[in-house]
């Protein structure tokens, strides 16, 4: 698994949320300044050559479906953080938030 892109996250988001749906349903929930139709529809084919996302076919039109679970993916992103920041020690990640005093703790319980 590679890690996504910005742009392919917020797809994915977006996907997770809405389990199935074509490029027009994954444009919908988006905030305006939208991206156009064509660039979702190229993200959306290169998160299938990733594996993220497959499809089923309807003549022209596909409506795709995430195969890779947002807790699959949100665990495959916390160790490598964990692995590229803190040596792979939870330990060490622990120390980090309690001592970063710009991260407040108490506005995340």
């Amino acid at each position: 698994m590679k890690p996504l892109t910005r742009a392919e996250e917020e797809i994915m988001q977006i996907l997770w949320d809405i389990e199935r749906g074509f490029v027009k349903d994954i444009l919908t929930p988006m905030p305006e300044q939208k991206p156009a139709y064509n660039t979702v529809s190229t993200i959306v084919r290169i998160l299938e050559r990733k594996g993220f996302v497959s499809h089923k076919s309807y003549g022209k039109s596909h409506e795709y479906f995430p195969i890779v679970s947002k807790d699959e993916y949100r665990t495959f992103i916390i160790k490598r953080m964990l692995e590229g920041y803190f040596e792979s020690s939870f330990a060490k990640l622990s120390s980090f938030f309690k001592n970063d005093e710009s991260l407040n703790t108490k506005q995340y319980q």
